[in-house]
């Protein structure tokens, strides 16, 4: 495979630099001299610590083929995402342990697992309630238990890095503790807790709030409620789903100068549907279907499940929708959920010592429109653009 070795304008810093490596970034220096003006960027492959599926491909079935998740991690490689968290939401014990060990073999087994950095547990332990439950089946939520937690871990060779969960649970506190030592970040949402549990949660080592805005009750006080507790905490990060569907766009503008950029992170929480053609997938046990305007939706239903974002379009939606410049935006979908997921030497951008986890990509002025034209993962060409 073709080793990694190409020349732009750094989208962090705007310096134009070439690049070389091999896993890692082992050299840097000014582009080459040439006439004209360099027209492409580069800048750290996306990271995405939220995705249920992709590519019509659902990860959370424990007999998804091995062979289908690979045709969907390929497709993620040319939305130039590096390192994804595959997601597993609410469902029954047997089947989330099923869902996490067939993702875990198809890490061990596959030559795009390296892209599996780790995996999301969104759920069970979340709001019963119609709202803050989304999509997620009523009938499998349930009490924070660690004792499942370390199964699922044992399921995964300790490869889970993310938890979400509800803090209103009178066993979230201690749950979160336990976790947080074991090295595991813990978010908030899909709840419906007050200040006082929240508090309690971020005491507890809780630091990242869950496609805030969305997994809600359609209608809130003014004030106080659970949005605003999250927003106004520093402690915590925030991530969002930028995808023009989920947020209103002064929500996100509004919540992105509460967080700042940089305590702010970019996701996709794509489901099956996304990347594939309008029709019914399935997401777990439940049946979805994408529409032609590119909601995910409970088949038959107007609730949200999930979505059909990319990460390439969510960088340029954020720039489009909330006006960012390309730097923040690119920001907010490298190096901020490296940091929070723990994703080793991918926390401080395009600098020696890195992973060799690069993209190349041109932006449309007009429309800001993203197109990747190379993705270099462990230092591999993994995608290339053809047109």
């Amino acid at each position: 495979m073709e080793e990694l070795k190409c020349s732009g304008i750094d989208a962090l810093t705007g310096n134009e630099i070439t690049l070389k490596g091999d896993t890692k970034i082992t050299q840097m220096g000014p582009p080459p001299m040439r006439g004209g003006h360099i027209a492409s960027y580069v800048a750290p492959g996306f990271v995405d610590i939220q995705v249920n599926g992709f590519a019509g491909v659902d990860y959370n079935s424990g007999t998804t083929p091995h062979d289908e998740i690979a045709r969907s991690i390929q497709a993620l490689f040319s939305t130039g995402v590096s390192r994804f968290f595959p997601t597993v939401i609410t469902g029954g014990p047997d089947a989330m342990l099923a869902a996490l060990r067939n993702l875990a073999k198809a890490k061990e087994r596959l030559p795009e697992g390296f892209a599996i950095e780790g995996f999301h547990v969104e759920g069970p332990h979340i709001c019963v309630e119609d709202g803050p439950r989304g999509a997620h089946p009523r009938q499998w939520v349930r009490k924070p238990d660690v004792e499942e937690y370390k199964r699922w871990q044992e399921a995964t060779g300790g490869r889970v890095k993310l938890v979400t969960l509800a803090p209103e649970w009178p066993e979230a506190p201690g749950y979160i503790e336990a976790l947080v030592m074991d090295g595991v970040t813990v978010a908030i949402g899909h709840t419906g807790a007050n200040r006082e549990q929240i508090q309690a949660a971020v005491s507890a080592g809780a630091s990242l709030s869950t496609h805030l805005g969305n997994g809600a009750h359609a209608n809130l006080p003014r004030h106080p409620n659970y949005i605003w507790e999250q927003l106004a905490e520093d402690r915590l990060w925030a991530d969002f789903i930028v995808d023009g569907i989920h947020l209103p766009e002064s929500f996100i503008k509004t919540a992105l100068r509460a967080k700042g950029i940089d305590r702010s992170i970019l996701v996709t929480d794509a489901s099956s549907p996304a990347g594939a053609k309008p029709g019914r997938y399935m997401l777990g046990e439940q049946e979805v279907d994408l529409t032609a305007d590119q909601r995910v939706v409970l088949a038959g239903q107007t609730r949200l499940a999930g979505s059909a974002l990319r990460m390439d379009v969510g960088v340029s939606n954020l720039m489009r929708i909330c006006e960012l410049p390309l730097s923040d935006a690119i920001r907010m979908s490298t190096i901020n959920p490296a940091i929070v997921g723990k994703v080793s030497d991918r926390t401080k951008g395009l600098v020696l010592g890195e992973r060799a986890d690069v993209i190349e990509f041109e932006v449309v002025d007009a429309t800001k429109e993203i197109r990747i034209l190379k993705n270099y993962t462990d230092g591999n060409l993994v995608y290339q653009s053809h047109t």
